[in-house]
């Protein structure tokens, strides 16, 4: 009886037997980048994360333009954030 993973002839030998292995970690690889990345969060691959959790001045502010808080508030607030987190445009 003549099989393909017959060593002793010219068939392919007992390699036949890797490439389902190959095709199935090939698929595991697949199915876990994309379950990582854009499958737990559709649009997670083109919106930046800061769309998500907007920054405490982005909060401040809006606070500040609906009237939640004062103007002496808005900018006692922002003195501390600022001194917290460093200047908006230069760092600490």
């Amino acid at each position: 009886m003549q099989t393909l993973a017959h060593l002793g002839d010219a068939g392919p030998g007992a390699w036949i037997l890797l490439t389902p292995l190959l095709w199935a970690a090939v698929m595991i690889a697949a199915i876990t980048f994309l379950r990582r990345t854009a499958w737990r969060r559709p649009d997670a691959l083109w919106r930046p994360a800061s769309a998500d959790h907007p920054s405490p001045l982005t909060i401040l502010g809006r606070r500040f333009a609906s009237g939640e808080i004062d103007e002496e508030e808005y900018w006692r607030r922002l003195s501390v954030l600022e001194e917290q987190f460093g200047r908006r445009g230069g760092g600490k």
